[in-house]
């Protein structure tokens, strides 16, 4: 959808935000204009990545990694890919409305504990929101992620009282990655060969078990 301006009207588009934007009421409206009146189409599946500081998000080396992960095991029809961290939470085919692709920052170099909790509990709201909106539009729901953003998104699911069948990387993988300890980032990066491997790994396991089951 591209060049999608969404609610926002006029030239704010021109404008990059360089503030936290969790605080912004720019990331407010635009979450409440999903929430409240963008239509998501149904899919099998749900597969939920952080954002990222490359705009638009699938422009981002990471995001591409990922998206390439994804494109080899699943057919395009049985997912949807959606956005969240410190944008809020986006279907990934909003990725060009405003404000979207129009702000710059990186929760990973904050240090400010309050501006974190802030994160943490705005976060896990707005994913509430999102996950309680599309209850009975996916049938599963997978999401790769870590750091805040994988405790925003848990707590989330969480407080709206929808699971997800599978959160990556696992637990045993990350422990794996911080004992290791060469990363600029405690946990590493999601574009991590480890990771993306086990992403790989557990998704062709999913898609083959959804086969078996019939739900594939």
């Amino acid at each position: 959808m591209g060049g999608h301006k969404g609610p926002i009207a006029g030239n704010a588009g021109d404008r990059l935000l360089t503030d936290p934007p969790f605080y912004l009421p720019e990331f407010e409206k635009s979450y409440r204009y999903i929430i409240d009146e963008y239509e998501v189409t149904p899919r099998d599946i749900a597969i939920f990545m952080p954002c990222a500081v490359r705009k638009p998000y699938s422009a981002s080396p990471s995001h591409q990694l990922i998206r390439s992960v994804i494109s080899q095991v699943l057919e395009p029809e049985q997912y949807h890919l959606v956005i969240f961290g410190t944008c809020g939470i986006v279907p990934s085919e909003l990725e060009e409305m405003y404000p979207y692709a129009h702000y710059h920052y990186m929760l990973g170099k904050c240090k400010d504990k309050k501006v974190l909790d802030d994160f943490l509990a705005i976060e896990t709201s707005r994913v509430a929101g999102y996950l309680a909106k599309t209850r009975h539009l996916y049938k599963y729901r997978i999401a790769y992620c870590i750091g805040l953003f994988r405790q925003a998104l848990i707590r989330g699911s969480g407080e709206a009282g929808v699971p997800f069948d599978m959160v990556l990387p696992s637990r045993d993988m990350i422990d794996r990655v911080i004992e290791e300890g060469d990363c600029v980032f405690e946990e590493g990066s999601l574009s991590m060969d480890d990771y993306l491997g086990e992403f790989c790994d557990r998704l062709i396991m999913f898609r083959n078990e959804m086969k078996k089951t019939g739900n594939g």
